[in-house]
C-alpha cells in the first residue's frame, strides 16, 4: 500500500471533526471524550462540530437510536446537525465515519473522498475484502490518509501486556469475548470484529488460513499464522460477554481481562484517531486491516446460517 500525505487541518491545537451517523454509541461515546474536558478519559487536541446522522432502516439498533443520538449531540454538545455528508466534509478538518450499517461504508466514504480530509472508518472497515481493498485503493488516488479499527485493539490492558512481552517470545494468543450477529452483516462482521482485531493486535500480520468450529451459542475460530503459530477467538452469545485473552510464551501463559484497567478504551482509540488526524499515519496498517478483512471472508465462508 502506498504512503499517504500529512492532512493540513486548519489549526493542529483543536481540530474541526465531523461525523457520519448517528446511529451507534460511538458518535456520542467519542463526542463526549473530544468535547467535555472533565470527561474522564478526555482526550484533547479536537472537537466535534458537525454531523450527518444517517440511519438504516432495516437495522432496528440503528432505526431505534438515530433520533436519540441526533437529540444528544445537538443539544448536549452543541454539534451542528447538516444535511449531507459532503456538508459535513466541507465544514471539518477530519472525518469520523461512525455509521453503524458497514453495507454503507463503501459509498460514505467515496462521497466524502472528493474533500481531502483524513477518514477514520469505525468497525468493520467493510464486509468484504474486496469491498475493503477497493476503499483503499480509492482513498490512495485521492491521497487521504485513511484508518479503520475495533476501540478492542486499543485496550490498555491487552497492550500493556503485549508491551511487557518481547515479541518474539508470543508463541500465541486465545481471545474471548461477546459474538452477537445481525442478520444484516456478514457472521463475524458484526461482533466478531472485536476478538478479531485483539487476536491480531497481539499475533500481528502474516495470517494464513481460519478454521471455524459452531455451535448455537458458541463460535471458535483458529488461525493459523504463516510462521506456525496458532491463535483463536471464541465468541459466546450466552454465559458471560466478558473480553479477555490468554498471551503465550515459552516461559508462561498470561491472563489479560480487558475490563481490568481504570482508563476507558474507547479513550485509547479516540487518542489514536486525533494521532492519525493530525500525522496521516494509520496506527493500524492498511495491509493488516486487509489481513483481518480476509480472515473475516475465510471465516464466513466456513460458517453456516
Amino acid at each position: 500500500m502506498p504512503d499517504f500525505p500529512s492532512p493540513q487541518p486548519a489549526d493542529l491545537s483543536a481540530l474541526r471533526i465531523g461525523i457520519l451517523g448517528l446511529d451507534t454509541s460511538h458518535a456520542e461515546a467519542f463526542t463526549r471524550l473530544l468535547n467535555r474536558a472533565g470527561e474522564p478519559g478526555h482526550v484533547p487536541g479536537g472537537r466535534v462540530v458537525s454531523a450527518w446522522a444517517g440511519g438504516s432502516p432495516d437495522i432496528a439498533l440503528s432505526r431505534e437510536r438515530v433520533s436519540g443520538y441526533t437529540a444528544t449531540l445537538r443539544g448536549d454538545f452543541g454539534v451542528k446537525i447538516l444535511d449531507s455528508p459532503e456538508a459535513v466534509a466541507a465544514s471539518v478538518d477530519a472525518i469520523l465515519l461512525a455509521a453503524l450499517d458497514a453495507r454503507e461504508h463503501p459509498a460514505l466514504l467515496a462521497r466524502v473522498l472528493p474533500f481531502a480530509k483524513p477518514v477514520f472508518v469505525d468497525k468493520p472497515l467493510s464486509l468484504t475484502e474486496g469491498e475493503g481493498k477497493a476503499m483503499f485503493g480509492a482513498a490512495a488516488e485521492c491521497g487521504v490518509p485513511l484508518f479503520s479499527s475495533s476501540a478492542l485493539r486499543f485496550a490498555p490492558a491487552w497492550t500493556e501486556a503485549l508491551a511487557a512481552l518481547p515479541a518474539p517470545d508470543l508463541l500465541g494468543a486465545d481471545v474471548h469475548g461477546a459474538m452477537s450477529m445481525e442478520p444484516s452483516q456478514p457472521g463475524y462482521s458484526w461482533y466478531g470484529i472485536h476478538g478479531i482485531e485483539m487476536l491480531f493486535r497481539a499475533m500481528g500480520s502474516g495470517f494464513e488460513s481460519v478454521a471455524v468450529h459452531r455451535t448455537a451459542d458458541h463460535d471458535l475460530l483458529v488461525g493459523k499464522w504463516a510462521d506456525g503459530r496458532i491463535g483463536t477467538v471464541r465468541g459466546n452469545r450466552t454465559g458471560n460477554h466478558n473480553f479477555g485473552g490468554l498471551l503465550h510464551t515459552a516461559k508462561e501463559t498470561r491472563f489479560v481481562a480487558v475490563d481490568s484497567h481504570p482508563r476507558p478504551f474507547y479513550a485509547c482509540l479516540v487518542e489514536a484517531i486525533i494521532g492519525f488526524f493530525r500525522t496521516g499515519i494509520a496506527p493500524v496498517s492498511p495491509d493488516e486491516t486487509m489481513e483481518i478483512l480476509r480472515f473475516i471472508d475465510q471465516a464466513n465462508a466456513q460458517r453456516c446460517p
